[in-house]
């Protein structure tokens, strides 16, 4: 299945919102044109994300409001003024200086502003968007639109005529709020124009975009509030089981995610219509896509929905084969990453094998156990993915900073550099090994500690926060970066 994948490159995990800049994230603006500027110099070819998607209030983009939907946080306001749609000196009267001052008020004027002073080529853009997004786009700007209406509630607590999506209520409903469910689908449109820009920048700097497509959605989301019958719900909408993932080395009473379970049968029976219109925005948007916990596709645990962790459930077949064959005879030779850590049986690495896909090597995993450990470097094959560790662990100073003398002194026996601070040395394993593809989270490039991790699985706060300054990438560490990509046949 895959195309991309059969080369050396080297790339970089970064989330866009860990980028610099003066707004409460990063964005798609000039910063991240600069980061596209710094992988071309230091031959880095794949730039990682996670999920652009729109997060609830805790910003994880694993648990987003939508499979397609752009975060509305990562657009830059400047494209906006610099398209003439926005004054230099815009505000938002009612929010500013209050915790909920955010772009949505300045996007909405900026809608306003685009509807008097945009070029007819950009309003047929926009009506050209709203057409051929409409399969996801209309149920999203409307569920979006009642959600602000209801106090921003789960779709399960709205008034039953909204909850059920009575027809005459929601027709009533959508010619009341049109001016607002038009600004969101406007926000939607801006946010797709700035990405794709960025990605044929990055494009046209041999830099690949690689993204990360969640297995499940959340249950408040337009997704489940406008398909529910793709999901295991009951009568009244209800979840009776939830998703997640039993004790692991991230938890000792797993982790209970709370994402409804697919329907596959249904699914299945429809063609998987709903997960190929899911991969059709993905694979708009990125040249390389990871499906996080592959393992889910093959069986998933399914938790009772009363329980308060995932230590009771049970694993429940999934029509991977199937799924998978639907994706390729759609789109053809794409570029599919499985990550499949976690707990993995013979039966998904012969789902992961069977369709040729790349897994994932950890490096922070691989000096525990015995010499079959396959997260050891000598253990892998070349269609493989090597990190040196994820947006879920420790940054690698933070982790080696935590080791024994005797792990340590064992770990530099195998890596053969001394000489080398450990941290280091993990980098350098990682591209020097046989893996097509290595990544290195930003985090360990600039040599951070563990207050620099992005999240610690299980938590619910502190997390999906870090940002990087450009005062940290030292021309030092940059020059031997790029010294590292050269002397392992990297670019």
């Amino acid at each position: 299945m895959n195309t991309i994948l059969n080369k050396r490159r080297a790339g970089v995990l970064l989330h866009i919102t860990s980028l610099p800049g003066t707004g409460r994230c990063g964005d798609l603006g000039q910063n991240a044109y600069y980061f596209v500027d710094f992988l071309h110099n230091a031959g880095m070819g794949v730039w990682q994300t996670l999920p652009l998607a729109m997060p609830h209030a805790d910003g994880s983009p694993y648990q987003c409001l939508s499979a397609h939907a752009g975060n509305p946080e990562l657009i830059n306001i400047d494209w906006l003024v610099n398209k003439g749609w926005l004054p230099l000196s815009a505000n938002c009267e009612e929010c500013q200086g209050t915790p909920k001052f955010n772009k949505t008020c300045l996007i909405s004027q900026a809608f306003f502003g685009f509807l008097d002073h945009a070029e007819q080529q950009d309003k047929d853009d926009y009506a050209l968007f709203c057409q051929t997004k409409a399969f996801w786009l209309d149920d999203f700007s409307l569920f979006i639109a009642l959600r602000r209406e209801f106090n921003e509630q789960c779709w399960n607590q709205w008034p039953a005529p909204f909850k059920g999506r009575d027809a005459k209520a929601l027709k009533a409903v959508s010619y009341r709020l049109k001016d607002e469910i038009d600004a969101i689908k406007f926000e939607q449109y801006v946010f797709l124009k700035q990405w794709m820009a960025l990605k044929a920048y990055a494009n046209g700097k041999d830099v690949l975009l690689f993204g990360d497509i969640p297995i499940f959605v959340s249950y408040d989301s337009s997704d489940v509030w406008a398909n529910r019958e793709a999901f295991k719900l009951d009568e009244t909408g209800e979840m009776s089981v939830v998703a997640g993932v039993p004790p692991d080395y991230f938890s000792a009473t797993g982790q209970r995610w709370g994402n409804p379970h697919y329907d596959w049968t249904y699914l299945k029976n429809t063609g998987f219509a709903w997960w190929l219109e899911r991969m059709q925005t993905q694979l708009e948007q990125f040249d390389i896509l990871r499906i996080d916990h592959f393992r889910g596709l093959e069986a998933a645990w399914e938790i009772p929905a009363h329980e308060p962790t995932a230590q009771i459930g049970e694993w429940v077949k999934a029509p991977g084969n199937a799924l998978l064959s639907a994706i390729q005879a759609e789109f053809g030779q794409i570029s599919l990453v499985a990550e499949d850590l976690g707990i993995i049986t013979d039966e998904v690495i012969e789902l992961r094998d069977e369709f040729n896909l790349p897994g994932m090597k950890i490096l922070q995993f691989a000096f525990g156990g015995d010499r079959d450990n396959p997260y050891l470097p000598d253990n892998y094959d070349k269609n493989c993915v090597v990190y040196t560790g994820t947006h879920d662990n420790d940054t690698t100073l933070g982790w080696t900073n935590q080791l024994t003398d005797q792990e340590r002194n064992y770990i530099y026996d195998y890596l053969g550099s001394p000489a080398t601070p450990l941290h280091c040395a993990l980098i350098q394993a990682a591209l020097a090994s046989v893996a097509n593809l290595a990544v290195i989270p930003m985090q360990d490039i600039l040599e951070l500690g563990s207050e620099h991790r992005m999240n610690t699985p299980g938590t619910t706060e502190g997390n999906w926060q870090w940002r990087f300054q450009w005062e940290q990438l030292s021309p030092e560490r940059a020059t031997r970066l790029a010294h590292l990509v050269e002397l392992f046949n990297r670019r």
